[in-house]
């Protein structure tokens, strides 16, 4: 080993040091790059895992764009490694962003040559997130260093290794890909928030209540249905479609699950969302379930997102 490495080659007290002052900013980033909080500690701990094996080379590189790079190119082998799976009923993780949160921290930029494009909440949310999903692996990591952590393209170019020519072509086609979302982007606010609760608490109290037209109702005609239960439990797969479809669907479930024993309101990803437990639980079926919904101008309920998955509920608060 040559000096100059064995000189760069940080002791494990460095490293726990590094860990405490940029695990944050690190899983926010691997949040935006992966969609899953799980996916996302993976992540940051293999990232310092790295870091202790085979720091950077050079004594003079600052640690916290190598960081980034390292975070950023295992979150893309996460991204690939889904996609070849091509799971249609996939869902991002429930995760607490409140104030404070490390899901709302990111990497701060050194070039800072504009504001971010999307605010960090925002980028957090259900809706983003998903929208990410039509995204290849490097359009989406360019599109989340430059558009939510303001990256320049230079940053951006040296985080994933490509020219700046590249990182420029795949930044356009990414946000090209998005111009759905930006027609209609899911800004967290208290009027929103509002909405949401209501929609929810309604929809939930009218089906235990078998109250059809009060479903119908609340439920637009091309409302969507997603259930994520990580082929652990018994679920839909893929997507549902259709106000007659997603009612069936749900009322067939409500039935077949009897009473709920617990229903927490509760915040994940910056909108209101209802943390359920179930009285019993069968082989194979989930014991509790996370819904949430998206809800348009109106109130009415354009997508119900059902996340069964153990191992995307462990943000989330049952017994509060």
């Amino acid at each position: 080993m040559t000096a100059a490495v064995e000189a760069a080659a940080p002791r494990p007290a460095d490293v726990a040091a590094l860990f405490r002052a940029h695990e944050r900013a690190l899983f926010g980033l691997a949040l935006r790059l992966t969609g899953c909080g799980a996916d996302a500690d993976e992540v940051v701990q293999e990232t310092f895992v790295r870091a202790l094996a085979t720091p950077p080379a050079r004594t003079d590189e600052p640690w916290a764009p190598w960081l980034v790079r390292v975070a950023t190119n295992l979150a893309l082998d996460v991204l690939r490694r889904r996609r070849r799976r091509r799971d249609p009923s996939w869902l991002p993780s429930p995760l607490a962003c409140d104030e404070g949160k490390a899901a709302l921290e990111l990497p701060a930029p050194r070039e800072h040559t504009a504001d971010s494009r999307y605010e960090r909440l925002e980028s957090a949310t259900f809706a983003f997130l998903l929208a990410l999903e039509a995204l290849t692996p490097r359009q989406r990591a360019a599109l989340v260093l430059r558009d939510v952590c303001g990256y320049s393209a230079g940053e951006t170019s040296a985080a994933l290794g490509i020219s700046e020519a590249n990182v420029r072509v795949q930044h356009h086609r990414a946000r090209r890909a998005l111009a759905a979302y930006d027609r209609a982007p899911c800004r967290p606010d208290a009027a929103l928030a509002a909405r949401t609760r209501g929609a929810l608490e309604a929809f939930v109290a009218r089906l235990y209540a078998n109250d059809v037209a009060g479903l119908e109702a609340l439920l637009r005609d091309d409302v969507r249905t997603t259930t994520d239960a990580g082929g652990e439990f018994n679920a839909m797969k893929g997507v549902r479609a259709g106000r007659v479809g997603v009612l069936r669907f749900h009322l067939r479930v409500a039935q077949r699950r009897g009473a709920a024993a617990r229903i927490v309101p509760c915040l994940l990803n910056g909108l209101p969302a209802l943390a359920i437990t179930f009285a019993s639980a069968g082989p194979r079926q989930a014991p509790r379930v996370l819904l949430r919904c998206d809800v348009d101008a109106e109130g009415r309920i354009a997508a119900i997102h059902s996340v069964l998955a153990t191992r995307k509920l462990a943000g989330v608060r049952f017994d509060a």
